[in-house]
Formats: C-alpha cells, structure tokens, sequence
C-alpha cells in the first residue's frame, strides 16, 4: 500500500513537472488552442451538458439578467428545503426572510422524471479592479447540467418553465411600489434614477370606496375584463393599455379611486409630475423605462402644464409674430427660462402614439376638477376610453360611508340625512370628515346630528349666497339698461344738433328736448 501512495505521488510530481515546463515554453495561444481541444475530445465522452446563466450581460452590464433573477426566484422554492447552505435577505419594509441557495451549493431539480442539477457559483479574478461600476468584481452564475439525451426537452421546455414560474413567484411575492419622477438633471450617470419609489401601502380598496353601487360595479366589471384581455387587445391590433378619466370637484374621491384600482389589479402607481420633465424626449424616456402591470397617473392635468387651451391657427399665430416682434423676442425669452417644454402633441403621443405600445397591461389616468377646461383631443375616446365623474354625496354614498365609519346600516336620523343631501351640495370628504368621532365620548348618534347640523349650515350658506349672487345680478343689470339709455341720449343729441336744449328723464326712459327758438316740445 505505501508502495502504491509512494508510486502515486511520483506520477503527480511528474504530471506537475511537465505541466510547469510546458507553460514556460509554450505561449498563451497555443496553451488556449490546446485547451480547446481538448475540451472538444472529452466532450464526445462527457455524458452532461451544462448550461451556465450569469447575473449580468455585456449589454445590459449595469442590470442583472431576467433570466438570472427568474432562476433566483424559482430555485428559492426549492433550495430552503434541499441545500445544506442558505442565504438570507430581508426586503426593505417586509418582516418576511428570503431564502436562497449559498454560493458553490447544489440542488436538484425534477422535470417529467428528467433529473436536472443547479449549481451557484462565482467567478472572483487573481486581481481585483481598484474601482468597480458594480461595486464588486465577482461573477456570480447558475450553472444547469442534465444528461445529454435530455437537451431539447431542457432547452426547449424546461427552462421556458423555469422563467414563466420565476415570474409567477415575482408577481406573487413582490412589493408594489408607488414611483415618482425626477428631474432631468438627476438621470445622467450609469445609476439612472428616472423613477423614485416608496412602498404602496395605501389601505382604499374598493369596499371602502365611497361611490354608488352602481356605479362602482360597473368600474369593476370594466377593470376586470381588461387585465384577461390580452389576446382580445393583439387580436383587434391595439396596444393592451385603457385610459381612465376621473373629473369632479375636489373631495370626491379621485386619488381613493387611483389606490382602489391599484390594490384591485396588484399594479404599481406611476405619479408623473410633469412639470419636472424638461421636452418631449425626456418624456418619452419616462414611459419606456415604466414596468408592465402599472398605472401611470397625472393629476390635476388642467394644472400641470400650459396643455388646456385652445390651440390657434398657425396662419394667425404667423400674423401675431410679424406684428408685434417685441413680444416674439420675449416669449422666446420665456420660453427659454421655462422648465418645461412638454406640449400637448407630445403628451398625445405620450398616450396614444407609437411609443405607448413599448409595455403592456397599463392602465392611464388623469384626474381633473374642471373638465371643460381639457383640450378635446386630449379626451377623446382612444385616449380616455372610459369618462368616470365623481360627483357631491348622495344618499348611497352617505350610507358607504356610514357603514366605514360608524358601522351603522339604518338609523332614524337617515331620512333627515337623505333629505338634506338632496337640498344641498357636500362632497364625500366633508362627509367623512363630519362622521369621524373626534374624541371617546361621541357615539354614532352624536356624529349623525353633527353631520346634519353641518348639512343646515351648508344649506344655509348656499340660500345666502343665492340671495347675494341675486342681487348683485339684479344690480348689474339695472346699471347696463342706464348705461344704454345714456347711449340713447347721446344718439338723439346729436341728430338734433348743438341748438336745442334737452331734458332726459332716465327713470322712466323718456327723453324731452325741448327747442329754444321754437318753444315746441318734442318727445322721443
């Protein structure tokens, strides 16, 4: 046995010895080239294939690969119960562990009684970089490996169900995000920072959404048959997106109803500011680097930007320009000053134009408290598919909220309620707001008599208003039938000339001139 162990280690020094001499005499070309081949004579022999995933591509060096994350997140279903070695991550904001398989640790997987091996690994090289884009030079990677009959079941099925669940698992498990832009300056850099984002916790769902029934049923029903549509949008050849617009005072409910179909659809939010995008192409920019499954929000569109007045006439606009080139000089001026320079074809095309079909499953919305003020074009159905008015509070709505906020569904105070709601105008927010209690001793009944004091105080104030809008109607228009007949004096004065005298009587209308030379009266 020492013999052999003795032989052993002489054939290894030997193998060592020549190994050593071989690279000092032969360059690192022909060392690769005979590697080469020899990897391709021991593939004939070599009963596995193996295919290697790795975390980052050379085209996307900044990104980690779908594929890779896709991988991650399928085999960490598996891993916490068959590796030996875990990792743990804990995501911002979530009590929740995630479990993934540890660096050089295998697992098994089993596809239609085909074994399959994953191996994690990473590549570190002899000499790390001084600086790193990525902050670490290792090359993290999966590696599969499966016997060589498999290869076609593996390439072609296999891994297409390895990516499809990896999705599944992300849109399950992931953390729905409500994302604001930044300005332009902010995005130069290899971290872009288009978007930033907080964790969507808002807690409005459609149960708690103070509206009709009615209505509310038919915004879900249409909610609904979009996100199973996909085929219906690629079979009629339109882009699988729908635009909502939500319009009515403030206090109705707009920004409630935006959550409620986020936590409907599990979307995320996109709140565009746009007043923070400096043209049309940074604009652009925004949309694509938008995610699948997301709602892309502008608020109070009529005030975001210049986008709601009439466009004029480029023919009276020319006309406008050679008149006045003082005034051309400073709007030119201002427009140079201004932050931003997004118009309204822009935004269109934002919308509706070729570069809104770069996603899918997106849903549109703006949200307005004066609808007439919005260019048509901007509204019209293809845009906006669906016109959604959030009105004051009716007598459906105040029993929504009664039953959020005092779980109440009847009581004797109702028809007073429901009679004073139909007297005068109050939005749901100040509705809300009258049946909160404000300390421990107010009950429901005591919360009901504030909100019907409020509605008297309202009814009130709106009589009083009209009262005083009367009146001043009333004046205006008695000073526009003076001012008129003082414009009939003067028309007669000068039919008759400088030598008469005149005498006008403008409480009653009448008009006597009379004639100095004459003495004759003459009425008109």
């Amino acid at each position: 046995m020492m013999g052999d162990m003795t032989q052993l280690g002489s054939l290894m020094a030997a193998v060592m010895f020549v190994w050593a001499i071989f690279r000092q005499l032969f360059p690192d070309e022909f060392q690769r080239d005979v590697r080469k081949y020899v990897n391709k004579v021991v593939s004939y022999v070599y009963p596995y294939v193996e295919i290697t995933f790795h975390e980052y591509q050379v085209d996307t060096w900044f990104e980690r690969s779908k594929a890779f994350v896709s991988i991650e997140r399928y085999l960490s279903t598996n891993s916490s119960n068959r590796a030996k070695r875990l990792k743990a991550n804990v995501v911002r904001d979530c009590e929740s562990v995630v479990l993934s398989m540890d660096d050089y640790e295998e697992v098994t997987d089993e596809f239609r009684g085909i074994k399959i091996w994953w191996t994690s690994s990473k590549s570190i090289p002899q000499q790390r970089a001084f600086f790193s884009y990525r902050g670490d030079d290792e090359k993290r990677y999966y590696r599969l490996t499966c016997k060589r009959e498999h290869r076609d079941i593996i390439t072609k099925v296999y891994l297409q169900h390895v990516l499809d669940e990896g999705k599944a698992i992300e849109v399950k498990t992931r953390q729905r995000k409500l994302y604001t832009n930044n300005k332009s300056e902010k995005w130069s850099g290899y971290r872009r920072t288009m978007w930033s984002h907080i964790i969507f916790e808002h807690p409005s769902t459609f149960d708690t959404l103070a509206m009709d029934p009615k209505k509310k049923k038919e915004i879900l029903d249409d909610l609904m048959m979009f996100s199973k549509s996909k085929e219906y949008y690629k079979k009629v050849g339109k882009s699988w997106k729908r635009g909502y617009l939500l319009y009515g005072p403030p206090g109705t409910g707009k920004s409630s109803m935006i959550a409620a179909m986020a936590n409907l659809l599990e979307y995320d939010i996109y709140d565009l500011e746009l007043t923070s995008v400096k043209d049309n192409t940074d604009l652009r920019k925004l949309l694509i680097d938008t995610s699948s499954k997301s709602i892309i929000v502008i608020e109070d569109i009529d005030c975001s930007l210049d986008l709601t007045g009439q466009r004029k006439e480029k023919k009276e606009e020319s006309k406008e320009e050679e008149k006045d080139p003082v005034k051309k000089a400073e709007e030119e001026k201002d427009k140079k000053n201004k932050g931003s320079e997004v118009t309204l074809s822009g935004l269109l095309n934002f919308i509706d134009g070729l570069w809104s079909a770069c996603g899918s499953e997106r849903l549109i919305v703006f949200t307005t408290n004066f609808l007439e003020k919005l260019d048509p074009a901007l509204i019209r159905r293809g845009r906006m598919d669906k016109h959604i008015e959030l009105s004051y509070c009716c007598f459906e709505i105040f029993k929504v909220l009664a039953k959020n906020y005092l779980d109440l569904e009847s009581h004797d105070l109702f028809s007073t309620i429901s009679r004073l709601l139909e007297e005068t105008k109050m939005t749901p927010a100040d509705v809300a707001e009258n049946l909160m209690p404000k300390s421990f001793e107010e009950n429901a009944e005591s919360c009901l008599n504030k909100l019907i004091q409020s509605l008297e105080n309202a009814k009130e104030e709106a009589r009083l208003k009209a009262v005083e809008d009367a009146r001043i109607e009333a004046e205006e228009e008695a000073a526009k039938k003076i001012e008129q007949n003082g414009e009939k004096v003067q028309e007669i004065d000068a039919k008759l000339g400088d030598g008469g005298g005149k005498k006008a009587d403008q409480d009653t209308g009448m008009l006597q001139v009379t004639d100095a030379k004459e003495n004759g009266v003459i009425t008109a």
